[in-house]
């Protein structure tokens, strides 16, 4: 189980130490069929303007990009509607709200953060802190994730 990746950076001066941090919390998430789910997401970042993003993965597949929110843009997938698939980001957070859930919306939904890192740094560490074997492709895509299952039932 992936619980969470760390994002150390180091620079010549000290306005460059930060550390990027993405936090769901821990547990399922079961509702029914036609209600609206919320899957909180919380990140620590140095970044003035971040990219947060959210993957829904289901079983025996790949993590499928749903959505993407910054200070001055959104983007959603075309298979993710925005009347049904949406999210707010705020100072700290950026919640997935899903509509109208359907049976097929059952899955596993990842948060990730990618800032945007400018400046001349001299060295950029990542910490991992745990993962899964399958998830290890996807950990050189984003600096931060985490992960909260959604479950659906009729």
């Amino acid at each position: 189980m992936l619980t969470g990746l760390s994002f150390w950076m180091f620079c010549s001066s000290t306005e460059c130490k930060g550390e990027e941090k993405v936090t769901q919390p821990p547990g399922d998430v079961i509702l029914t069929q036609g209600q609206t789910a919320t899957l909180k997401c919380t990140f620590t970042t140095i970044d003035s303007n971040p990219d947060l993003f959210w993957y829904k993965q289901e079983v025996n597949s790949y993590p499928k990009f749903i959505l993407r929110r910054s200070r001055y843009s959104a983007d959603n997938s075309p298979e993710f509607v925005k009347d049904r698939f949406d999210a707010e980001l705020k100072d700290s957070s950026v919640p997935l709200m899903i509509q109208d859930l359907h049976v097929c919306d059952s899955a596993v939904y990842y948060c990730a953060l990618r800032p945007t890192v400018t400046g001349n740094h001299q060295r950029l560490d990542k910490k991992l802190w745990s993962c899964s074997n399958s998830m290890l492709l996807f950990l050189f895509l984003f600096l931060s994730f985490t992960k909260i299952s959604l479950f659906i039932f009729m």
